[in-house]
């Protein structure tokens, strides 16, 4: 399965090669297999868009900001 964003490509190829460097809310890559990790981190970078509307999860309300 190709990578769906640039971000997404990056985070496996660091995953597979430095997982000692993922940030924290990233540690969920290292379940995933070696040749999973690969096929996603081999995805070009031409076509994809940087992020993926939508895709991270956001808080409703954050503690110390307005909403308005």
């Amino acid at each position: 399965m190709p990578a769906r964003s640039q971000a997404q490509q990056r985070a496996m190829a660091i995953a597979e090669h430095h997982p000692e460097k993922l940030h924290a809310a990233n540690r969920g890559l290292l379940a995933m297999t070696h040749e999973q990790l690969r096929e996603f981190a081999s995805t070009k970078h031409k076509g994809l868009p940087r992020h993926v509307p939508g895709a991270r999860k956001t808080r409703s309300s954050r503690p110390g900001r307005d909403s308005g």
